[in-house]
């Protein structure tokens, strides 16, 4: 047989996603999140660049502009070039808040 999370462990992963399973997928899942943490763990015994920690792609010498104050732009223009607007406000798609397939 092959080894496989706790049925405890794989439901409280699936809270934390906001995912309700059935008990298919609670079988199916058990096994397979268990080979997919065991390959994360084989990924972390590689020897990496931990004595080298990157903090910025630039290095000390690099010239920065100085901030200049620019002209605004005018809040009509502003609007009237937006793709989508009502008023005086630009419409964006929701990202927070939609529940897709769950």
């Amino acid at each position: 047989m092959e080894e496989k999370l706790s049925r405890e462990e794989l439901l409280h992963v699936a809270d934390l996603a906001r995912i309700k399973l059935t008990e298919e997928e609670i079988e199916k899942y058990q096994v397979q999140l268990k080979k997919l943490l065991e390959d994360v763990e084989k990924i972390n015994e590689v020897k990496g660049y931990d004595d080298e920690i990157l903090i910025a792609c630039w290095d000390d010498n690099t010239k920065l502009r100085k901030d200049e104050e620019g002209v605004m732009l005018d809040p009509k223009q502003v609007i009237e070039n937006a793709p989508h607007h009502a008023g005086n406000y630009i419409e964006v798609p929701v990202v927070i808040g939609e529940s897709e397939g769950a």
